[in-house]
């Protein structure tokens, strides 16, 4: 998990009683946007937090093997990680 990554959000609160993030990661060699969806919102810190494991997790999956039958992996559907 890279945490010198400078991680800036917006939060929005949705129709449905969710809350949208949407996160910018500022670095200076693969600067990357996405969206979380949250239940709630939460405080910057915990925010932040939970996109640092997401991506970590995110990172650890993709090193399996994503079309194994014995060990598929799930999609994630409240978040998105794109490249800037």
């Amino acid at each position: 998990m890279k945490t010198e990554a400078n991680i800036s959000i917006t939060q929005k609160e949705l129709p449905s009683g969710n809350c949208q993030v949407k996160f910018f990661i500022e670095d200076e060699t693969k600067p990357m946007y996405g969206y979380l969806l949250t239940s709630e919102p939460k405080p910057v810190g915990e925010i932040i937090a939970e996109i640092q494991e997401r991506m970590y997790r995110r990172k650890t999956l993709s090193s399996a093997n994503p079309i194994s039958l014995t060990n598929p992996v799930k999609e994630d559907h409240n978040f998105y990680l794109f490249s800037a």
